[in-house]
This record gives structure tokens, C-alpha cells and sequence, in this order.
């Protein structure tokens, strides 16, 4: 069920303390008025990254993946992947880089041989790396490096990120070994986070919705989303964190992500805007539907309806309950106040997984089955979309706890003119 105020705030404080960031309770406030003009201040300023010991942690988790999934290795290529367990980041080109993490093994690298010395720069002192000259088989090098650590005719698993190409040369030239997906390896690391994961996720969350209270205020007959936009961006630069928002007005917010058709803003129009930020590369993700104007009975009735599916589906997310039953129970509310069948007005999945990346799996949607385990974190984005009309969308972030689900960083909406609750 929903957490508490204080069950929010005590959680919220245990996490931003992991990640050395002061609690949510001593963060910026709303008011629970409009109030007079608040300023601004960087929340990410001193904010400590992950250390060695937190990929140590990573690459142990996915040894024991590996030995429970039957694979002996996994090569990991240039990619989000690679950064989340070793935080090398590399530029993709047709040339092969990456990793390969064996059971037991230490991590080795294969590299193109004219980009060793960079490749030095970056990779954690002590680990191999092996190189291949151009006019070489990077799988050959790749088949040596699993000869050496036993699993030349076992079981390699490929990252999800690996382009193509690359899984299909691993597959034309290892004849020997078996090439599988690996997903199972990464995304069983990945979907569950760490509590210092969810403190930079609690805050790229706050300063999105800071920021979105801020472009709000400047609201006026006549601006254009590019305008909105731009006071968005501003106010999330100034709390020290890179991103914004995309604004949609009037019939323009029934199209789930947008239209093209530019349209300044009008009396009674909708002002739907979605966007985020991320912290330590976390992101956030963040919807919030408001009038400009006097909200119509239509509109304030659709607005309650999308905040009740909301309210659901958290009450839903719990450990053991599956992903797609938390839809399921968004979906009810809406489809029993007049919006359905399924698609027809809510059209999207509920949420997906967030981390690293904005959109990543595991995702809340009917036929997934996969249960609920504490640490995994979804967007929770009910919406009821009214072509020719408007469109209303709620979203925040989620991360399961051990006895329910909280939203992350605070400012829950609470009516169509309050989209920023108190703590």
C-alpha cells in the first residue's frame, strides 16, 4: 500500500544517506499555497559517485548469475552495459571492444591494438587486456581469451546491447562453444537496485519536479512549448543536473508523445509535460497534467480518474506480485470509469524500468509475468487520451520496497492544481 509520509521520509533519508547526499527532509519544500517565489539551489553539489567496492559488487553478482544460468562467460561490448559494471564508457564504432567475465576468471579486455594506450586510460589497473591488430579476427581473440579460462566449448552469453554484427561473428567463428543471450545476466543485475542506486534516483526525481513547479509559474497566454522547454531546463540546470522537459498544449497532449503540430498556449488548453534529469547518470521520469486556466468538469473528471489508476497500480506493486498485474490494476480503474477497452484510451503499457537508462527492462505490461522483488524501480504512467479533445498523464517513479512500493522524490500530485503535493 501507498508509504506513509514519514515511512517516505525515513526511506528516503536511509538512501540519500548511502549516496552522501542530505536526507529529503532537508531538501527544498513546496508550499502548500502558491506562495511567494522560492530560489533555486544545486541539490547535487557533493554528491559522492560509486566506488571500486560497488562494481567489485557488480561483477560478483553477475559470476553468480552466470553459474546459476549454466553460462561460462559473457562478453559485454561497448555500451550502457559495460559502463553499469565497470564504468568505462566507449565510443561504438565497427571495431570490437569490450569485456569478457567468466566464472571464476578476472575480467579480460579485448581491444583494437591502436587504441590500447586509451584503452589503458580507462580500464581498472591490474586487469588484462588483449588486443587484435586490424588485419585480424577480434573473434578468434575473443575464442582465445575463453580457451585460456577454460571455456572454449562451454556456453558464452552476449550483453543485450551487442550490436549484431558482433553477435553474429562471435556465432560464425566460436564453433565450439555455444553463443546465447545473456540478458539474463545483465538484467538480473541491473533490474534490482542498490540502496545508494535509488538515493541518486530519489533525487533526479525531486529536481525534475522542482523544475517542472518552476516552468509552471511561468505559464502565460501566447508561449510556446519551446518557451515552457526552455524554463524547465534552466531551473533543472540550476539545481545541478542536465535535462527538461517536453510541453504539450491542448489537443496536442492526446497524442502520448506529442505532436508536431506547434501550438501556442490558450485558455482552458491542457499543459501536459513529460521529461527528467538523471544524477550520477540515474534518471528520473516525470509526468504532470495541468490547466491553464479553469480546468472544465471533463478535464478535472479525467485528471481525478488517471490520479485513482495511479494510486493503484502503487498500491498493487508489491514483492511477489507480478508486472503485469500492477498494470492490470491501473488499467481497471480506468477501463470501470468509461475509458476502455483495454487500449483504446490508455494506450501504452503502465511503466518500464528505469536506471541507467530512461526506458530498460523489466516492463509493467500485460503477459509479463516476472515477479516483484524489492529494489526494482518502474515508471508509474497511467493516461487517458482523448484524440481531438486532450490527453492526461500522471507519472512518477517507483521502487519496490520490502513490504509494498513508495514513489521516488516526493511531490506526489494531489488535483489538477495542485500537481505538486507536500511532503
Amino acid at each position: 500500500m501507498p508509504s506513509t509520509r514519514r515511512a517516505f521520509l525515513e526511506a528516503g533519508a536511509i538512501s540519500l544517506a548511502a549516496a552522501g547526499l542530505a536526507p529529503l527532509s532537508a531538501l527544498p519544500k513546496t508550499p502548500s499555497g502558491a506562495g511567494g517565489p522560492q530560489e533555486l539551489e544545486n541539490l547535487v553539489r557533493g554528491i559522492e559517485p560509486l566506488g571500486t567496492g560497488d562494481y567489485a559488487a557488480r561483477i560478483e553478482k553477475a559470476r553468480r548469475l552466470l553459474a546459476e544460468r549454466g553460462l561460462d562467460a559473457i562478453f559485454i561490448g561497448g555500451g550502457v552495459n559495460l559502463v553499469y559494471f565497470t564504468k568505462v564508457r566507449w565510443w561504438l564504432s565497427e571495431r570490437v571492444f569490450g569485456l569478457v567475465l567468466g566464472r571464476k576468471a578476472e575480467p579480460i579486455w579485448v581491444c583494437p591494438a591502436f587504441e590500447a594506450p586509451r584503452a589503458q586510460e580507462l580500464v581498472p589497473a591490474g586487469q588484462e587486456i588483449r588486443t587484435w591488430e586490424e588485419h585480424e579476427n577480434p573473434y578468434a581473440t575473443i575464442g582465445g581469451v575463453l580457451k585460456d579460462i577454460s571455456a572454449a566449448t562451454g556456453t558464452l552469453g552476449t550483453a543485450p546491447d551487442l550490436r549484431a554484427f558482433e553477435v553474429h561473428g562471435l556465432a560464425r567463428t566460436l564453433t565450439a562453444a555455444r553463443v546465447v543471450d545473456g540478458s539474463a545476466i545483465t538484467e538480473g543485475c541491473r533490474g534490482v537496485k542498490t540502496a545508494r542506486e535509488i538515493a541518486y534516483m530519489d533525487l533526479a526525481n525531486r529536481v525534475t519536479k522542482l523544475a517542472f513547479r518552476e516552468g509552471f509559474k511561468a505559464l502565460r497566454a501566447g508561449m510556446t512549448a519551446r518557451d515552457l522547454a526552455g524554463a524547465i531546463a534552466a531551473a533543472t540546470q540550476k539545481m545541478g543536473a542536465q535535462g527538461g522537459g517536453g510541453p504539450q498544449f491542448g489537443p496536442n497532449t492526446a497524442f502520448p508523445h506529442g505532436s508536431q503540430v506547434p501550438r501556442t498556449l490558450t485558455g482552458g488548453d491542457c499543459v501536459l509535460v513529460d521529461g527528467g534529469c538523471s544524477v550520477e547518470g540515474y534518471g528520473s521520469d516525470v509526468t504532470r497534467t495541468v490547466v491553464f486556466g479553469r480546468p472544465s468538469d471533463k478535464q478535472r473528471r479525467v485528471w481525478d480518474i488517471v490520479r485513482k489508476a495511479q494510486q493503484a497500480a502503487l498500491a498493487a506493486a508489491r514483492p511477489g506480485a507480478t508486472c503485469e498485474s500492477v498494470d492490470a490494476a491501473a488499467r481497471r480503474v480506468i477501463e470501470d470509469a468509461g475509458f476502455g477497452p483495454g487500449y483504446k484510451h490508455f494506450a501504452h503499457r503502465l511503466g518500464h524500468g528505469i536506471g541507467l537508462e530512461g526506458h530498460e527492462y523489466p516492463y509493467l505490461v500485460k503477459g509479463n509475468r516476472l515477479k516483484l522483488e524489492p529494489g526494482m524501480t518502474f515508471s508509474n504512467e497511467p493516461g487517458v487520451y482523448i484524440y481531438g479533445e486532450f490527453g492526461i498523464r500522471t507519472e512518477d517513479c517507483l521502487v519496490v520496497t520490502e513490504s509494498g512500493a513508495r514513489h521516488l522524490g516526493g511531490l506526489e500530485a494531489v488535483s489538477i492544481e495542485e500537481p505538486f503535493g507536500a511532503d
